[in-house]
């Protein structure tokens, strides 16, 4: 079973053993990935500048690496709505699906139907909820309106949502259609951090969000946490189909 897998790495800083090696580390991943059952694409950006890449501009599916696009896009809608993340979403109980991961489900069952925005963007970025997701997702527009919001603040079209939790349970290949690039996301990472996370104080509660997220920590950050960094991530995996595993970090 052929296997796709991206990995996003943004650093804010590296050793100075590191300077200028950037080439060296680009061959060794070059050699690390040689002959794996696998499509990899790798991205790494290091102060803000310099930036290692394997296939960092083809396309892979985000899987859940998307709820952090989209929750950008709901920052932009409290934002430009005078909002704030105090305020109440109402859903029915028809958008808590059971045939998908959903913590949030499984804690209050469908007796609750509303919560704060803080609250469903906690669910969908640290505990990775699917349905959370779906419910803000609803909130923005669906697919075109969370598209036209990232166009609006500037995130990549190489960067796409194009489809729900709900779409990818119903049919496992709707998965590949959000997708982007590992440079392209990296990038976004790193506007993020140096930029964005400082726009708003919706902006600002993601930052911490991605801090505390609890999913993915046996892979990309396992080898980080035993250090002092701080890390903000979110990690996605996919769905087994007859052609492949997906896989983002």
């Amino acid at each position: 079973m052929r296997k796709l897998l991206f990995i996003i790495i943004y650093l804010s800083f590296i050793s100075p053993a590191f300077a200028g090696g950037n080439k060296a580390i680009e061959n060794a991943l070059q050699e690390y990935i040689k002959g794996k059952d696998a499509r990899i694409g790798i991205a790494i950006i290091i102060n803000g500048k310099d930036t290692v890449s394997v296939n960092g501009n083809r396309d892979f599916p985000m899987m859940s690496v998307v709820k952090f696009p989209l929750a950008l896009t709901v920052a932009n809608w409290v934002d430009t709505n005078n909002m704030s993340l105090s305020d109440t979403v109402t859903f029915s109980g028809k958008s808590l699906k059971e045939d998908t991961y959903s913590p949030m489900l499984k804690k209050y069952g469908k007796s609750r139907n509303a919560m704060t925005v803080r609250e469903l963007l906690e669910w969908s970025l640290v505990e990775s909820d699917n349905n959370a997701a779906d419910i803000l997702l609803n909130c923005v527009g669906g697919v075109s309106g969370a598209t036209s919001k990232m166009r609006q603040i500037g995130i990549s079209d190489e960067i796409v949502i194009g489809a729900s939790e709900e779409d990818m349970h119903r049919d496992p290949y709707l998965s590949y259609l959000n997708r982007t690039t590992p440079l392209a996301m990296a990038q976004l990472f790193d506007r993020f951090n140096n930029e964005m996370r400082n726009a708003s104080q919706s902006y600002s509660e993601i930052s911490v969000m991605l801090k505390q997220c609890r999913t993915g920590l046996d892979r990309l950050a396992l080898p980080l946490l035993p250090t002092n960094a701080t890390i903000g991530h979110k990690t996605g995996t996919g769905f087994p189909t007859p052609r492949s595993h997906i896989s983002s970090k």
